[in-house]
């Protein structure tokens, strides 16, 4: 019985390694196409 609560506490700590991990995928891509996206929102404010 004394299982269950470390069970719990070991999911928590798997599903923030997996935010960790998306947070850092989310960041290189930002880092990665984030002037090319910036480009389009500024070619799209010129033409209007």
């Amino acid at each position: 019985m004394r299982l269950l609560p470390q069970q719990n506490g070991q999911g928590l700590i798997e599903y923030a390694l997996i935010i960790s991990l998306v947070a850092i995928v989310v960041m290189a891509l930002l880092l990665l196409f984030g002037p090319a996206i910036g480009n389009v929102f500024s070619n799209i404010i010129v033409n209007f």
